[in-house]
């Protein structure tokens, strides 16, 4: 695909994030009672609300359709199915098996890797309560009290440099 700014609905959301900048957050509510409602959404236990960031139905469309023009339906499937979208690292993306606290499997190059993060899930699990009840010794023969981990995001990086 060529460079996503060149896309028509990219330039659309342009010329209409810069005239919103021109907008007040405060006109926005007063000329719309219903605007929480319509630039909120609610799933169970998670409330998504987008009403006090400078959009409105218009900017929404676009957004839309800019979603639809870069087929981000098709690029999501892709990812939870364990494809390889990740094309600087040539790898899957792999966060969907972090969270997949079901019984499905990802298999990623004929490997289920829900299996190898269950796997790590558990061993942080274990190191985490030997930590907290005291059990995990350090150097000097004393219980770890503090633990910091470093890491880099959904990065193999981190992983890479401390092994």
């Amino acid at each position: 695909m060529s460079c996503r700014s060149q896309l028509a609905s990219w330039q659309a959301l342009q010329t209409s994030a810069n005239k919103m900048k021109e907008t007040h957050l405060k006109d926005l509510f007063a000329n719309d009672s219903t605007r929480f409602e319509q630039f909120s959404t609610q799933i169970p236990g998670v409330l998504f609300d987008y009403s006090k960031q400078l959009i409105d139905s218009s900017v929404l469309a676009q957004l839309i359709s800019l979603a639809q023009e870069c087929d981000i339906a098709t690029w999501r499937d892709k990812m939870f199915s364990g494809e390889k979208i990740n094309i600087t690292e040539d790898r899957a993306v792999l966060h969907t098996a972090l969270r997949n606290r079901s019984a499905s499997s990802l298999v990623v190059d004929g490997e289920n890797v829900s299996s190898v993060v269950n796997a790590e899930l558990q061993k942080i699990k274990l190191f985490v309560e030997k930590v907290r009840s005291g059990q995990w010794l350090g150097y000097t023969g004393k219980a770890v009290k503090d633990v910091v981990s470093i890491g880099v995001g959904g990065s193999n990086l981190g992983p890479q440099m401390a092994t």
